[in-house]
């Protein structure tokens, strides 16, 4: 394989000056590039990436860890970060978590052995639940920057980006009201994550100001081990007046809908049905399910800004940041708006 030095040797120039010509340095003249371009072209050459990062003391490489490959929101997130990495001349290492805190800390120690710069991450299930963060911190502590995304622990001192879950729940509540819906219900399998609770929070700030006319709010919890269409199908058997839902998560919305329809509930005539959803999914029931879109290729992509930008900045220990991505709500047949 040709190196650096054989390329200088062949074309009579410094290292330095080969070297500065294939990374486009303003310092070398047009015709000297083309020259080093094209002998670099025709030898085939390659940088040792192992000895450049040694030199540099960078590896050019991000960690990412998410807790499920999935979960269509996560892997949309994943595409964005690999897409603005690639943009700035990084590569990704990727690791799932599967919702588990102990495998989320060996993923983070293997990595932090000199393989990545940097960490972008959301927090498992089970880290959220117990509220482990020690993992975190000592990671950063270390010198490697991490940056979370939709499950943050806001008491780890890093960069964030969220989505606005409790003003977008909030928003999409109100709109049912506004179709004069009077028995709103609220589905969630996500109640143990920050995001499920904080849509929850939305959802009951919305119903709660409504004053004149007080609403009750309905709320259903379904946990891991649940038959969630029977679950969801029960629910609304029993509690017949139930005019409109917000689905928390990415799949309840849909089977709201489909429990609607065996139970003889016209949607949306007698049912608004809003979830948090990507367009695949809300196209898995008829009517349409109207979403709340996360944007989730623009949180990866701003994650990965982000990051690159504290590592360009060696890790400065300046003010840290939480950017928060504004959902849209994409009306679709199961509203009347």
């Amino acid at each position: 394989m040709v190196t650096l030095k054989q390329l200088a040797k062949e074309l009579n120039v410094s290292i330095s000056t080969v070297s500065k010509a294939l990374n486009n340095s303003e310092e070398i003249g047009d015709e000297t590039v083309k020259r080093v371009k094209e002998l670099a072209a025709l030898y085939n050459y390659k940088p040792n990436k192992v000895a450049l990062s040694l030199k540099q003391n960078r590896t050019k490489t991000i960690g990412v860890i998410i807790p499920d490959i999935l979960n269509r929101f996560l892997a949309k997130v994943l595409i964005g970060i690999e897409q603005e990495a690639t943009a700035n001349g990084y590569n990704i290492i990727t690791c799932m978590s599967n919702e588990l805190l102990e495998k989320e800390i060996s993923s983070l120690q293997l990595l932090a052995n000199g393989s990545v710069d940097g960490f972008i991450l959301a927090i498992s299930e089970e880290t959220q639940i117990k509220n482990e963060t020690n993992h975190f911190v000592k990671t950063i502590n270390q010198g490697l920057p991490i940056v979370m995304f939709d499950r943050v622990a806001n008491d780890v001192l890093c960069d964030k980006v969220i989505v606005d879950d409790y003003e977008a729940t909030y928003n999409a509540t109100k709109s049912l009201i506004a179709e004069k819906r009077k028995h709103i219900a609220f589905f969630s399998s996500i109640d143990d994550l920050s995001v499920g609770k904080l849509r929850e929070k939305g959802f009951l700030k919305a119903i709660s100001e409504e004053v004149e006319v007080p609403l009750k709010p309905y709320l259903l919890k379904i946990d891991k081990l649940d038959d969630v269409q029977q679950k969801i199908y029960g629910f609304l058997k029993e509690n017949n007046k139930i005019d409109a839902v917000i689905s928390a998560d990415s799949s309840s919305g849909v089977i709201a809908i489909n429990a609607a329809s065996k139970l003889g509930v016209e949607v949306p005539k007698d049912l608004s049905v809003i979830g948090y959803s990507s367009k695949a999914i809300s196209n898995h029931s008829i009517p349409k399910l109207t979403t709340i879109r996360q944007h989730a290729k623009d949180i990866g992509a701003c994650a990965a800004q982000l990051l690159i930008k504290r590592l360009q900045n060696n890790n400065a220990k300046d003010d840290f940041s939480t950017r928060i991505i504004k959902t849209s709500l994409v009306s679709a047949g199961s509203t009347l708006s």
